[in-house]
């Protein structure tokens, strides 16, 4: 009965879906609507998306609708465009499911010549449960932050088999004349009986791989994790029985599903969830026997440019542009975790591929829709962002134009007048543009840059573009600006107000102490104002919360206030006198600043901290406040090329002591991890093959000259650098260890690569 009962179900689920027909040709138009309404948010015109999109209720128009909301959220880390993203994501996600259920009964569905029937639907879906994912991994909930990973997780078995369904139609390419390749265009594509009367299937046409199923198409596998509800229709195609060992997730799959395991009810997933210990999760997560998925690969992949004829059709396009962007992202991201956050991963069970993400976005960014702008701009935030603030990177190929390694200005360039081209009115190219010129040590081109009248019409936008001038004026010392700009941008974002107000007392304290131009009565007013927001800072912290826990630097903020009073009340001074070594120079530090100063700037900062160093208290000072004058001078002595002079520093004043001088309620404990990593950024620097790369810039003499390439010789300094990156590595748990903690894992992915290029080099 129960089995009568469900083919009855299923067909009056098909009877509806034929009813509500997914009509191929409304269905590019739906998604070339969207598109366009979407786009116009990379071009500062929100009020033209919002209208473009309107009333539109096909999937691709929920998941522009999405999208929008996803860039709000995320932009500006606000708790109520979270939320609102969150519920456009879902109805999205929904929507988007459905459509792929009627798609495989639906003779009226685009039928493509690379991918399965639906999968347009199945991308839209993927797309809506990475963005829904990221937000929840921002919100202040751990349940929605692990939820998070899980959509992560659904959301890379379907990317995975697009990924196979391309690396299928390449394997077939060689073998066909010109005009099997030209896929089927909207106007051609016949009603139902105009043809011999049966519907073509991706599994029935020529050419398919032989590998692939005749069955329904394995993108289920990926439906099937999601939750069934009984009062869906549309979710009766979910049968247990089209699941099984004949029909899997990609080639390479040789794991299994539990459909029932996989479908557990959500309330009772969140219940187990918060009871999980995240520090010792992973073997109960192998005891639940969740897979882990083999990871994705681009060879074979399509790479032609958008105007190839294989995406004359749009829908072609959208899906292999979304996902390469999806895939591209993952990737990256996933490889770039800290070593602090790593046992988050079995939760999703695969590992990050740096190089195939970075590949991926650069394909995804060649298509003039919203998938080609925003791998654009996330390509942008990995160099000028992430690449940016780490010092050891991959060296780049000289002869390979397109090498993913290092940081490729002139690719970057050339990307970014396409994207200025394209979207002539947006504030978030200008951004980039900052971005580009601060990594040059061009501070002074990167504010005039960041100073051009206008604002952007998306709050977020506008608060991004701020907090990047913040950063520059902080960097190049333009201390009122500084100040001013950070206040700014606590009234324009509400995270983050503790640092925002810690950052302006710590520049009015710089112009306190080291602006000589001032008079004794303005210096007062600075050292009064610095009083202020220093102090104002622990009662504007922990408002906000990231995957349930305080933001890193609220607990730095807190900590460091409490440390100045009980120093004023030990040293009866009064509290600006008890603030020890600069801490705005200590910001620069931890925001990556000196990577971006030039020459003179570098030594301004030598400057200040030599001003702590010629105080009456200098010779009584604390352990820790040494040790942190200590790390910012070798840091600024590395970025002059001052390699012997850094090391020696870091050596003599912090490794050779013991961790518990830097142990304590108030003390800081970050320099001796720290001071591992730097002595391996001056090894890895004091390579001949960096020299060669980078050229002698900073350089103590400037008419030193670049001997030729010693191998052994920066063999053994990669090895010395290893070894000092697995000893910072290891420390364990310290203040703001998952900040140092990314470059941690961006300097041994560099020293992996490096042995792979040279692993015949004897050490």
């Amino acid at each position: 009965m129960y089995r009568v009962g469900k083919w009855l179900d299923r067909g009056r689920s098909y009877a509806n879906a034929s009813t509500q027909s997914l009509d191929s040709l409304a269905e590019s138009q739906n998604l070339e609507s969207a598109l366009r309404a979407v786009e116009l948010v990379l071009n500062d015109d929100i009020q033209g998306a919002e209208k473009g999109l309107g009333d539109g209720t096909s999937p691709f128009h929920k998941l522009a609708k999405g999208t929008l909301g996803f860039m709000k959220a995320v932009l500006g880390f606000e708790q109520d465009a979270m939320k609102e993203a969150q519920a456009t994501l879902s109805e999205a996600e929904s929507s988007s499911s459905a459509s792929y259920n009627k798609a495989q009964y639906d003779p009226r569905t685009f039928v493509s010549t690379i991918y399965e029937k639906g999968s347009e639907f199945a991308l839209c879906q993927a797309e809506a449960q990475i963005m829904s994912a990221v937000v929840g991994v921002l919100n202040e909930s751990l349940t929605e932050s692990i939820r998070g990973f899980y959509k992560l997780r659904k959301a890379y078995i379907t990317l995975d088999r697009l990924v196979q369904m391309e690396i299928a139609f390449m394997k077939t390419r060689p073998t066909q004349g010109r005009s099997a390749l030209r896929p089927q265009s909207m106007e051609s594509l016949q009603r139902p009986g105009s043809r011999t009367g049966k519907t073509q299937y991706p599994s029935e046409r020529p050419g398919t791989d032989p590998v692939q199923p005749s069955n329904p198409s394995a993108l289920r596998k990926a439906e099937a994790v999601e939750d069934v509800s009984a009062d869906d229709p549309a979710e009766e195609f979910h049968e247990a029985d089209i699941i099984h060992d004949n029909n899997p997730v990609t080639q390479a799959y040789e794991g299994h599903f539990d459909v029932e395991e996989e479908a557990e009810d959500m309330t009772e997933l969140d219940r187990k969830i918060e009871e999980m210990n995240l520090a010792h999760h992973s073997n109960e997560l192998q005891a639940e026997g969740l897979m882990k998925p083999p990871p994705l690969t681009t060879l074979g992949m399509l790479t032609e440019d958008a105007d190839s004829e294989i995406f004359a059709n749009s829908l072609d396009a959208f899906i292999h542009s979304g996902t390469n962007l999806m895939s591209g992202i993952l990737s990256l991201l996933i490889s770039v975790i800290p070593p602090a956050f790593s046992k988050l991963l079995y939760i999703i069970g695969f590992r990050g591929d740096r190089e195939r993400g970075i590949r991926m976005l650069w394909q995804a960014s060649k298509f003039p829709n919203i998938n080609g702008g925003m791998a654009s701009l996330v390509l942008f935030g990995w160099y000028n962002g992430l690449v940016g603030f780490c010092d050891i990177i991959a060296d780049p190929d000289p002869s390979k134009p397109d090498d993913v390694e290092g940081y490729p200005a002139a690719r970057l360039e050339a990307l970014l007048v396409e994207m200025r081209k394209r979207y002539p009115k947006s504030h978030l190219w200008l951004i980039e543009e900052a971005r580009m010129a601060a990594s040059k040590r061009q501070l002074d081109s990167a504010l005039k840059i960041l100073s051009v009248p206008g604002t952007s019409q998306l709050k977020q936008i506008e608060a991004l573009h701020m907090f990047e001038k913040s950063l520059s004026a902080m960097n190049a010392h333009r201390y009122q600006l500084c100040a001013d700009s950070f206040l700014t941008c606590a009234d324009l974002n509400a995270w983050s107000q503790g640092l925002y107000s810690y950052i302006a007392g710590a520049a009015h304290l710089s112009a306190y102490r080291y602006d000589k131009t001032l008079s004794k009565a303005e210096a007062q007013k600075h050292a009064k104002l610095a009083e202020e927001y220093l102090k104002a800072a622990p009662t504007r912290v922990g408002k906000k919360k990231m995957m349930g826990r305080q933001l890193p630097f609220d607990g730095f903020v807190v900590r460091k206030i409490a440390k100045w009073e009980e120093r004023a009340v030990r040293w009866k001074c009064n509290f600006i006198d008890a603030v020890g070594v600069s801490p705005l120079e200590e910001m620069i530090f931890l925001w990556a600043g000196y990577k971006k100063m030039d020459a003179s700037q570098l030594q301004s900062s030598l400057e200040n901290l030599a001003w702590s160093e010629n105080t009456p208290r200098w010779p009584q000072e604390d352990a820790d406040e040494r040790a942190i004058l200590a790390v910012l001078r070798a840091v600024i002595l590395r970025n002059l090329r001052q390699h012997e002079e850094s090391a020696a520093i870091l050596s003599q004043n912090i490794l050779n002591r013991s961790a518990f001088d830097f142990t304590g309620q108030y003390k800081d404990d970050w320099m001796v991890p720290t001071a591992h990593y730097e002595l391996a950024v001056n090894l890895w620097m004091q390579r001949t093959e960096y020299g060669q790369i980078h050229g002698t810039k900073f350089v103590t003499d400037p008419g030193e000259k670049v001997p030729p390439v010693v191998p052994a010789h920066d063999a053994r300094l990669v090895k010395e650098c290893q070894a000092h990156l697995e000893k910072a590595k290891a420390w364990g748990k310290y203040e703001l260890d998952a900040r140092l903690g990314l470059k941690i894992t961006a300097a041994l992915n560099a020293v992996k690569h490096w042995e792979t290029k040279h692993a015949t080099i004897p050490t």
